[in-house]
Order: structure tokens, then sequence, then C-alpha cells
């Protein structure tokens, strides 16, 4: 694609890396057979190919309006468009720094930048989460169906190991999950003792920064990342073996801090420690499977989904599925399966209209090969697809916890 960057966007210290995303781009329109929204919508302006469209034009002059903000808050940025680009356009990166460069011309309405900091400051206020929650589940029953619905069910708590071992490994809370679903790292922790590994946990809630870097408040989201890393630079110095996360949102962030330090002289050797030592979940534990033995006795009928940060941000496909069937799982067709659910960390609530079709889409997907059970691999996706489920919802860990016992394991 040719370009002609305006002058005074030429002087942007992201001109360069803006130029280059933009000349990869030949418009054939692959990404836009995979795009969530455009399949919504039909709408080009909602498909990556036009929102980059839109974003050229304002990197070469044009001013920015509301219009084209509307169009990039609808990007669910699940990279999906990455996954198909036969020309291997970073759209993601593209797109983060386009809609900061509109909001910093064309600044968001009062109205909208105090919803966004308020839902951040929820989400990551810890107490106060789990307060509502707690508050919400008492009164279920006397709200309306779209509010009772979006409230996990209690579920019978997984009992946590207390021995330690001489391998060790760091994992993250998070900010929600720990509230949302304790039982996904319980169950992580777990399956970890089995293996002959201490999980370290820091017991605070603590968000990774993707809250922030979501709602287009970047320098909180990096301050969150800096008391992060501050948090796990002693134990990476004592020698931990791997940052070990179970929610492949916050995996996928914590993976990208090397970029995000990268202008940070105080923190690029630290983040780029921490870039290097992140794991998913699923990737630790397919290797420890590997070295064990045991008798498989799970039978249930599982529709697994793979989160966008999974397949499409971190590559991460099939590897949950073999763990599964691995231990006696069966596992479901699933149609669709490189589609999002509309969760996208907060777009399901600040673009509520198309995540709720999203989500009703995916249900629909994940329920046809009648599934005893549906599991996926990041808490927002969870309670996403729960929300007005018939069908259970759970992190797949909780379904190899199940499935392995610690006097089936030998080495």
């Amino acid at each position: 694609m040719q370009t002609n960057l305006s002058e005074s966007f030429s002087q942007d210290p992201n001109a360069e890396i803006v130029e280059g995303i933009l000349r990869r781009c030949v418009h054939c329109g692959f990404c836009n057979a995979t795009c969530p929204t455009y399949q919504l919508t039909g709408d080009e302006l909602d498909g990556p190919r036009g929102r980059i469209y839109q974003m050229k034009q304002f990197f070469e002059g044009s001013p920015a309006n509301a219009e084209m903000l509307k169009h990039l808050d609808r990007c669910l940025s699940c990279r999906s468009c990455e996954t198909t680009c036969p020309s291997g356009v970073d759209y993601s990166h593209l797109f983060e720094i386009g809609r900061a460069a509109i909001e910093a011309e064309l600044p968001r309405p009062a109205i909208d930048r105090i919803k966004r900091w308020l839902l951040t400051r929820f989400i990551n206020s810890g107490w106060l989460f789990g307060l509502i929650l707690k508050c919400g589940r008492l009164v279920s029953a006397l709200l309306p169906a779209s509010l009772s619905n979006a409230i996990p069910v209690r579920r019978t708590s997984v009992a946590r190991p207390t021995s330690q071992h001489a391998r060790r490994v760091l994992i993250l809370s998070g900010c929600v999950q720990s509230v949302l679903s304790p039982n996904t790292n319980a169950a992580a922790v777990a399956v970890l003792d089995r293996f002959g590994i201490t999980a370290v946990e820091i017991e605070a809630r603590h968000c990774c920064g993707a809250v922030g870097l979501h709602t287009s408040q970047v320098e909180q989201g990096r301050q969150q990342a800096r008391n992060l890393i501050d948090l796990w630079w002693p134990h990476i110095e004592s020698g931990v073996e791997a940052v070990v996360i179970t929610a492949t949102g916050c995996g996928l962030t914590v993976s990208d801090y090397q970029a995000l330090f990268l202008d940070d002289p105080e923190y690029c050797v630290k983040a780029k420690k921490v870039s290097q030592l992140t794991q998913d979940f699923s990737q630790l534990v397919s290797k420890e499977l590997l070295e064990k033995e045991f008798s498989a006795k799970a039978a249930k009928r599982v529709a697994f989904h793979t989160p966008c940060t999974m397949q499409h941000g971190l590559g991460l496909t099939g590897i949950v599925e073999s763990i599964l069937t691995s231990v006696g799982y069966h596992l479901c067709r699933v149609d669709d399966a490189h589609l999002c659910c509309g969760s996208a960390g907060t777009y399901s609530l600040l673009e509520p209209v198309m995540s709720s079709k999203l989500r009703r889409n995916k249900q629909l997907a994940l329920c046809v090969d009648a599934p005893e059970v549906i599991a996926t691999a990041n808490i927002g996706c969870q309670m996403q697809i729960a929300n007005g489920s018939n069908i259970p919802v759970v992190h797949w860990v909780e379904l190899l916890n199940e499935a392995i016992d610690i006097d089936q394991i030998t080495n």
C-alpha cells in the first residue's frame, strides 16, 4: 500500500513503524472473512481493512472524527485478522498507535472518560469487586435475567496443597479471576503439586495492566505492570523456573512486557526477563505430561473454546485439546472456533450490544455436538460464555485436576 504520511505525523516517534505496517497491507480483504464484527454488521468500516483505511486517512492528514473512533472502538482486538493475513500485517500494533493518536487529537467526551476510569478502578478494586459479587449472589433472584445470568454460580472449593518442593514457579492471581473463579488457580496449584512443583502466588490481587491498556489508560496499565514486576522480581532473582499464567488474556499482556517497556531504562531489562519466563499453563502442563505416566479416568464430553488471546495472540492451538484428550475427555466439535466470544477484556461492558450478539453465536457454536461441559482458558471468556448458558462453563485446568489423582502419577 502506498503511503504519504502528513508532515505533522511524520515527526511522530511511531511514524516509521506505522509506515512499515501500512506498506505490508495489499487490501486483499481476507481479514474481513474472519473478522467477528464484520461478520455481524457487514460494514466495511467494521472490518480490519476498513479500519486500516480509516487510520491511514488520519495518518495522512485527515482530521479525526467521532465516526472514525466509533468503528475503532468496535474492534475486539482479537487478532483473528493477523492469523488470516497472508502479508503479515501487524494490525494490533497499528491499531494501538492509531487509536491513541486519534484520541489525542479528538479527546473522548467527559462522560466516556469517566466511565472508563470508573470501570478500571472497580475491576481493580479487589474488596469492592468482591463485595458487589457477594451482594449480587444474595439478591440474584430479584434481579432481571440480564444481570442474574452474569453472576457466576458459587462452586465447591478446590483444596490447595500445602507441601513444598524444590522446583518453583510464579503464578499470577490476577484482579478478577481470584474473585470470579477462585477454583482456577486452586486447581492449577494442585496439578503443579502433583508434578512436584510449588506455585508461588502473590496473595494480594494485582492486575497485569491489561484493563488500563484496553481502556486507553496506558500509563495506568504500565504502572500496574511495574508494580507486578517489582513484586515478582525477588522470586525471579531467587531462581523460579517460570511465570505461569492461567488466564490467556493476562498471559498475552505479560508476554508483551518487553515491548511495553522498551523505552523505559529502569524496567526494560526486568520486563524482558519476565516476558522470557512467561508461559501459559498449558505449555508447562504439556511438557510435564510427557515425562509422567498415569491412567486416565475422565469420560465427559467437552467443548473447548480457544480464547482469541490464546490462538491469535499467543499462537497456541490444539495444545489444551491434546491435554484433555490424553486424560480421557472426549472433545466435541465446535463451529467457527476462530471467532471471538465477545468478551475481549472490557469490550463486553463498553460495547454490550455487539458483545451479546457474539456471545449468543459462540454459545450456539459450542453446543452443536452436545457437550456435557464447556471449557476455556481465560476468565473473561469463561464468564461471557457462562452468561445464560444451560451447560456448565469452567476453566480447563479444573477438568484436568478432576481427571488425575496423585496416586496415578509416576515418574
